[in-house]
């Protein structure tokens, strides 16, 4: 069994949907969610870190291990560096980064991801899967991937990349084949590498699209990439999300928890 470590950044203030780490999903906040959902994969620890005292209390009130960070983080990435070094995780540890709003994520997802950066050379690691639907490729809100020979990331980009040159000229709404990587937003890092990006500054490219990854790839690092063979349930950022997961969880069979592919 590969050891990891699951750190989920959450903070309070959410400029589309107020308090969303605490919104509550059928008696219990949204990050106590997606904790437990964490720990049905095979981490050995799960650690929220937060920014608030509410959401540490409602972690405490749940038997979720929470640290808290600053509140002046610019991103997830930054709050999870401060995490790994209040937690005295060593360098070589792996970090699997489970956002706060993803209460169904699966675990079978956040174990390939941790053993895809465990078997690399590389960093950090993330996944994808392929695009089924032209409007998703053409959608500046799904970030696509671009990978190499060796299923290393080469951008990240809100534009439809591989731009389908004939196709679009053509004006025709396909999608190219193979069929276009959708990126998902889980990472894992080797802790030592999470206290060299604090450090790293902004890309151009990573300011432009507002996608942090970029900044990795721009200084010359690389970004391992799992592709897999299922669509991942979607996080929540708006209260149309949060409904769609609170209407989904009401049609599972008493006492279960959301299902997720075998690893």
């Amino acid at each position: 069994m590969i050891p990891f470590t699951v750190v989920i950044p959450a903070r309070l203030s959410s400029s589309r949907l107020p308090n969303k780490a605490l919104a509550d999903i059928h008696g219990k906040p949204m990050v106590v969610r997606a904790a437990e959902q964490a720990q049905k994969s095979q981490a050995q620890r799960i650690v929220v870190a937060t920014d608030h005292p509410d959401i540490q209390a409602a972690c405490t009130e749940h038997r979720i291990e929470a640290v808290m960070t600053a509140a002046d983080h610019p991103s997830g990435t930054n709050r999870l560096a401060e995490a790994v070094q209040i937690l005295d995780l060593p360098d070589d540890a792996l970090i699997v980064n489970v956002q706060g709003d993803e209460p169904m994520m699966p675990p079978a997802l956040i174990n390939r991801v941790a053993a895809k950066l465990f078997d690399s050379n590389a960093p950090m690691a993330t996944a994808v899967h392929p695009i089924t639907e032209f409007n998703e490729f053409a959608n500046p809100n799904c970030v696509k991937t671009v990978l190499d020979a060796q299923q290393n990331a080469v951008y990240f980009s809100r534009a439809p990349i591989p731009y389908p040159r004939d196709i679009m000229l053509q004006n025709r709404q396909t999608l190219p084949q193979p069929a276009p990587l959708r990126h998902i937003g889980i990472y894992a890092y080797r802790a030592g590498f999470l206290q060299q990006y604090a450090r790293l500054p902004e890309a151009p490219s990573e300011q432009a699209e507002s996608l942090e990854q970029l900044r990795v790839l721009h200084h010359g690092y690389r970004i391992s990439v799992e592709i897999l063979d299922f669509i991942p349930p979607a996080g929540v950022d708006t209260q149309a999300d949060l409904d769609r997961v609170l209407a989904l969880w009401k049609t599972l069979p008493p006492d279960t928890e959301p299902c997720s592919p075998t690893p």
